[in-house]
């Protein structure tokens, strides 16, 4: 039983520090900045399939532990002018269902859940290189340098319940201020971003025989893009980033083992179909791993948008 304690404990924290942060937070975004026509408007629907390994640094006795989950995503974005710069917001809702696996002792064990993560929402704000510009005008504009800021907030709407040891949300509020680049050069666009994760304490982590709160310190982040047009709204990108930091704290007592050190790899496909209609395939994967991230991703996402003030 402490065995199995320890495993559905350390696999809670794996699952919050390891699976949940890359989902919601360690994201690969190409063209994140660059900007679009006033009142430009678009609904996405990605579903994402992630399976990888759960670390546990040796600090219980479990080995072979994996995670296997579906993530689909309700997306919607809005262009929109401020202060005469092109800015935009996009906001998601994710469902999540998955199973978690791993060997305590010699002997298997399984966990599953189901449910909704929390809700995220990112503003985004040029202030280099992008004024707000109507369609008309749109049309005969080309993408030199771009410099934004944004900010990405995630909310505590997931499914959670202290009483249990894996949830999907997070029970906590997450912040990220960021700032961004884009160069363009005929045909290839390269992409930069750098930002921290701030995170307010979850005041009810489990841990028997009462919740107690956990703090996490902040993660920085950097993200880079390389692509290549073929020809309108048909692009291809390589696409990385480096993540660290996030030592977890348990009614003020840190454990070194969660500090985050990895970066990731991938590449995405943009494909038109059709005026209104596009599809986004992306694949990354786990590159230097010191802590979180060491899993497999692949995306779908369609997406269809249009011009126009919301009725």
């Amino acid at each position: 039983m402490r065995l199995l304690l320890a495993f559905t404990l350390w696999c809670s924290m794996a699952v919050a520090t390891s699976l949940l942060n890359p989902v919601l937070a360690q994201d690969l975004s190409p063209r994140a900045y660059v900007i679009t026509p006033l009142h430009s408007n678009a609904i996405i629907v990605t579903y994402s399939f992630f399976h990888g390994s759960v670390l546990f640094d040796g600090a219980a006795p479990i080995t072979g532990a994996t995670g296997t989950y579906s993530v689909p995503i309700a997306s919607y974005y809005h262009s929109f002018s401020f202060l005469g710069r092109s800015a935009n917001v996009n906001s998601s809702l994710p469902y999540a269902v998955g199973n978690f696996q791993g060997n305590v002792a010699g002997q298997p064990h399984q966990l599953y859940r189901s449910g909704l993560l929390d809700f995220t929402s990112r503003v985004s704000v040029n202030l280099k290189g992008g004024p707000s510009m109507a369609a008309e005008e749109f049309r005969g504009w080309r993408q030199k340098t771009l410099i934004g800021v944004s900010l990405k907030v995630v909310a505590p709407t997931g499914q959670y319940d202290p009483a249990k040891l894996v949830n999907w949300g997070t029970n906590r509020w997450a912040f990220k201020p960021d700032l961004g680049y884009s160069k363009r050069w005929s045909n290839w666009v390269l992409d930069s971003y750098g930002g921290v994760w701030f995170y307010t304490t979850n005041p009810r982590y489990y841990s028997p025989p009462v919740p107690k709160p956990q703090t996490q310190r902040p993660i920085g982040s950097f993200e880079g893009h390389l692509s290549y047009d073929v020809k309108p709204r048909l692009w291809f990108s390589l696409d990385g980033n480096f993540w660290f930091g996030g030592v977890t704290s348990l009614s003020g007592i840190a454990n070194p083992a969660t500090r985050q050190r990895s970066s990731r790899i991938g590449a995405t496909a943009s494909l038109p179909l059709g005026p209104h209609h596009s599809v986004k395939v992306s694949y990354n994967n786990g590159d230097y791993i010191r802590f979180g991230g060491n899993y497999q991703s692949v995306s779908v996402a369609w997406q269809y948008s249009w011009l126009g003030r919301p009725n």
